[in-house]
């Protein structure tokens, strides 16, 4: 039960920290993957059982994506209901709680960018960037970044990755992927195969985790909109893919659970809040606007909270609700666990929530823009909800 006094945006989607959020099904994991005695509720494992499971994550499928575009789809036809993002609903946040078992209040990755003093402000932790540009150095900068161990340092069970050969062994990948061997793969038609080579290797050895990861249908659905025919199409072929899976793993008793870090909107151009670098909202912040653009942290500079917050009642009105930072915070937002040390910082002082459809872009000077026409981040349905698809095979 959150605490919290506003109002929310249109038809929000609170976030789900138990059973029935991305949350529990990665603390249930963790749980399982360090206790032999555990069982997994979300992969049907009963406690103490030595299975086999299959998790895959596909980046950006939402559940009423699938619910209104999967008719006849393997996909559907095994979806067991659905699950909750974390807040934010976006990537950065929600894959470091599929990769950590906790939630993005202890990991601190609250959006795309957070904002930490000690590494020149507004960066980008999964690619390590400045929203100014230039790549982010420091001494000892993952440990002290990204203080948060994997769920697979440690593990009891035996654990391997699937990942993207291009971010296989980013800084981001390498720590979060930790007592797991990393298994490279280029493009899905290579991703099935190795999901059943990995998957019937470690039943042979007594069961394990075998973890996969696949970003394109997030990367079409931001370029092309999340109902274009490019999206459509690699829906197409990511279900042609789980179909084989499911045949060529008939029989072994390797449990398949598939699901996604959050879903999509498309936001119209002309319901984009654009904020130019050096007017007058930017005199008002001490940083770039950082989170995402459905949900952003802003840095009010000290005595200017009263002029922003003036700004935003008329600027703002029909297109966010604003909230106070220590508001966020104080509801529980980003979750349970002991909270990352520089959560207030990056929390900010006040956060837009936007309303469906809306967007808040602010420039940058030496930031390249990205025109996207889907978007997450925000509250509704379509981005908060995910399946949970899951087969005993």
């Amino acid at each position: 039960m959150f605490a919290i006094t506003n109002r929310l945006p249109r038809h929000a989607v609170l976030p789900d920290y138990g059973v029935d959020g991305l949350y529990g099904l990665a603390s249930g994991l963790r749980r399982w993957l360090h206790d032999s005695t555990a069982g997994w509720h979300h992969g049907d494992v009963a406690a103490g059982e030595g299975a086999t499971v299959v998790v895959l994550v596909i980046d950006g499928l939402g559940d009423r994506f699938l619910c209104v575009h999967g008719a006849g789809s393997a996909l559907l036809a095994h979806r067991q209901g659905r699950l909750s993002s974390v807040f934010p609903s976006t990537t950065a946040s929600a894959v470091t709680t599929l990769l950590t078992g906790v939630s993005p209040a202890r990991h601190g990755l609250n959006g795309w960018f957070i904002h930490d003093r000690r590494f020149g402000g507004v960066i980008a932790p999964l690619p390590l960037l400045r929203r100014a540009g230039g790549s982010v150095e420091a001494f000892r900068l993952i440990p002290r970044l990204f203080p948060q161990a994997s769920m697979f340092r440690r593990a009891r069970r035996a654990v391997v990755v699937l990942s993207p050969q291009d971010i296989a062994f980013s800084r981001f990948s390498r720590h979060h992927n930790r007592g797991a061997r990393i298994r490279p793969y280029q493009g899905l038609d290579a991703l099935g195969p190795a999901i059943v080579d990995e998957a019937n290797a470690m039943r042979r050895n007594g069961g394990g985790l075998v973890h996969a990861y696949y970003p394109v249908f997030d990367a079409l659905s931001h370029a092309y909109g999340s109902h274009s025919a490019e999206a459509l199409h690699c829906f197409a072929r990511i279900d042609a893919m789980f179909a084989a899976l499911c045949e060529r793993l008939a029989g072994t008793g390797v449990r398949l659970v598939l699901t996604a870090d959050h879903g999509f909107i498309d936001a119209p151009p002309e319901r984009a809040l654009r904020l130019p670098a050096g007017g007058e909202v930017a005199g008002m912040l001490d940083a770039p606007l950082f989170g995402e653009r459905r949900l952003a942290f802003c840095a009010v500079r000290l005595g200017a909270e009263g002029d922003f917050e003036a700004w935003a009642a008329e600027a703002l009105a029909g297109k966010a609700v604003v909230m106070r930072g220590e508001e966020v915070l104080a509801a529980g937002l980003l979750g349970p666990d002991q909270p990352h040390r520089r959560l207030r910082e990056r929390v900010g002082t006040h956060v837009l929530l936007m309303e469906p459809g809306c967007t808040v872009i602010d420039e940058v000077e030496g930031e390249v823009p990205h025109e996207l026409i889907g978007v997450h981040g925000g509250l509704t349905t379509d981005e908060m909800m995910v399946p949970l698809i899951r087969v005993r095979a």
